[in-house]
Order: structure tokens, then sequence, then C-alpha cells
């Protein structure tokens, strides 16, 4: 009788329960002193999705359409002093200032409204993707718990090329005691539709990033929409009733059990 042919034992490999639990690229393997062609592959299909997420065009006047129709609530495109994207990534002082005709829009918007304690703006940023697909559930879950709570809302705006600065402009022109933008991040190896939520109390030109406070990874892989609009509701109370915001307001609410992480600075 022919023996058993052999049979290696199967390697167990101590990463693979890890792998499960993180998107990070941990214990990716090699072969010789190379990537494994399955990883190769895997980290170009990443990059390609990262740069997708920047140089995506982004429709504004779609997004404004779409988002007014879903909340009812008024919304105003308006663009960033960069006239392209090639300018926009390549200069981002002119995404940090309105072009002179939205200022001029915007003035005149103001002039007709009264103050107001809240301004939302949605730009592009640099993920197209995640302004598409996460602001407007971020906006579904807040906007109704803020009008409930008393809070005058300025018309919705959508900014294309926008840096987050840009919040300190239309903010001091809507005369809104806090701005808040929600802007796509630099997308990641494994996080192109990511979303920031910048918000600052009193805006104004000239506020630095030690006056806002940011929460980020909004996403459905990190931090979702529902939740970070929870999350959002707590800090603007907190900024609204103790007129600040930034280093000195900190998150004090308890973890909501994303697996994203909470930053804020």
């Amino acid at each position: 009788m022919p023996p058993e042919p052999y049979t290696p034992a199967p390697h167990l490999d101590p990463w693979t329960a890890l792998r499960k639990l993180t998107p990070a690229r941990i214990a990716v393997g090699r072969t010789g002193g190379s990537l494994l062609t399955s990883q190769r592959l895997d980290f170009l299909l990443a990059h390609a999705r990262a740069r997708d997420a920047v140089l995506a065009a982004f429709d504004p006047y779609g997004l404004a359409f779409d988002l007014q129709s879903a909340l009812s609530h008024p919304a105003l495109v308006l663009k960033s002093a960069a006239r392209d994207r090639t300018e926009y990534l390549q200069r981002p002082d002119l995404g940090r200032q309105l072009s002179s005709d939205s200022r001029a829009l915007l003035t005149g918007e103001a002039a007709s409204r009264g103050a107001c304690d809240i301004a939302f703006i949605i730009s592009d940023g640099l993920s197209t993707l995640a302004a598409n697909t996460q602001a407007g559930p971020v906006l579904a879950a807040l906007l109704p718990m803020l009008a409930a709570a008393g809070w005058t809302i300025a018309p919705i705006i959508v900014a294309l090329h926008g840096r987050v600065a840009l919040q300190d402009e239309i903010g001091e022109i809507l005369r809104a005691r806090i701005s808040l933008m929600l802007l796509g991040e630099r997308p990641g190896l494994g996080s192109a539709d990511s979303l920031g939520a910048y918000f600052t109390y009193e805006p104004r030109i000239g506020k630095t990033d030690a006056d806002r406070n940011c929460i980020s990874n909004i996403r459905l892989g990190g931090i979702a929409p529902a939740n970070a609009a929870s999350k959002l509701l707590a800090l603007l109370t907190q900024s609204r009733t103790r007129a600040l915001s930034g280093v000195r307001l900190k998150d004090d609410a308890p973890v909501l059990g994303d697996t994203g992480a909470h930053s804020l600075s």
C-alpha cells in the first residue's frame, strides 16, 4: 500500500483575527523583497480612489438643489477665489476667500436677513465624494434638532473650492454667531469619502485653527453621520452657552461606540 502523500500542517497566521478589526494594512506579507501581488493591486486601487476623490468634478448647484428639496431649507451657491480645481490645489490661500461676485451676492443676501445663530457651509474640499455622500445625512439629522432647540439657521451655503477658513468670511457676512463647515477631508488609502465638520464661534476673517473645533472621519466606516450630528449638537450647544470655541471647548460627551477617532482642536 503506497504511503499517504505528505500534507503540511496549515500555517495559522496570528494576524488574521486582527485584520478583521481594522481597515489598516497590517501584516501584508511579502514575496522575496516585494509585496504580494494582491497587496500591490489593493494599494493601487486605494490610491486611484483617493485621486478620484480629490480630482472629481463637483456640482454645487446639483447638491444645493438636492439639499433644498430634501431638507426644505433654502440653499445658496457661492465660489471661492480659486478659478478652477488646479488653482485650488496649488493656491490654498484662494480657497480661504470668496470670489468678488460671491462676496457681493452674499452681502446682498445678508442685507435682507437678520443675524442668525448658525450658518452651514458645505464644500468639496479635498474629497468631492465626501461632500456629496456625507453632508446631506449629517444635516438631515442635525437641522431638526437645532430647529427644535430654537436656533435660527441661515440658508445653507454650498461653496465651490473652499478651504476651512472660508467659513470665517461667510459667517462674518451673515452675522452668524457660529459657522459650521462640512468639508471633504484629504483622502487616505481606505477612506476616500471622509468628511470633516469644523465650527467657529463668532466667525470673522483672521480666526485661526485654535479657534475651531473639528469632528473628523465622518463616514459609514468611521463616525456615522447620525452620531456625528448628535456630537455636534452637544458641542454647538456648549459653544453657544459659553460663548467660545476652539481649544477652550472640550468634548465631554460619552463615546458613542464609533470606530473613528474624534479629532477636536
